[in-house]
């Protein structure tokens, strides 16, 4: 079946597009129009500050040692497998959730090429235990890859014939 004719191609990649948009709409608001620079902390609630921290590598800081380029190349990799993912499957959670995934991931990496780091903002907390700081494209990941494991307990499927 042609790529085109498949199922829920197009408002999927809407989704993808959406996540990207508004996270880089984030961005350029606080970093490039307001001149956040980074140690930026807004107490919101007392367990949630707004603020802005650079992280180097991946989720929880993973992979920071790593050069910007090598970060970039892994992103490349993982970012084009999701997309040979995508473009194969029919199937409607799955096509939506690899589409969250590469939208924010698309964008994070767009982070480390402007800037050398990847902007977070949202810090959850509670006393001295603290939550891993996040942003938007944090947020279409996880929604990506919770479709994805919805999809593997069966959750969209229609009932075999």
């Amino acid at each position: 079946m042609p790529m085109i004719a498949r199922p829920w191609l197009i408002p999927s990649l809407l989704a993808g597009l959406l996540a990207f948009g508004l996270d880089r709409g984030h961005k350029f608001l606080q970093v490039d129009t307001l001149g956040w620079r980074g140690g930026e902390v807004v107490p919101v609630t007392g367990f949630f500050d707004y603020v802005l921290v650079w992280n180097p590598g991946v989720s929880y800081g993973l992979l920071n040692d790593l050069p910007v380029w090598a970060l970039g190349g892994i992103a490349i990799v993982a970012i084009a497998a999701l997309f040979v993912w995508w473009s194969r499957t029919a199937d409607v959670l799955v096509r939506f959730g690899l589409m969250l995934a590469i939208g924010g991931a698309v964008s994070n990496a767009l982070d480390r090429l402007l800037y050398g780091a990847v902007a977070d903002f949202f810090h959850f907390h509670w006393q001295d235990w603290s939550f891993y700081i996040f942003n938007l494209a944090d947020v279409a990941i996880t929604l990506g890859v919770l479709l994805l494991l919805l999809d593997f307990i069966g959750i969209g499927r229609g009932k075999p014939a």
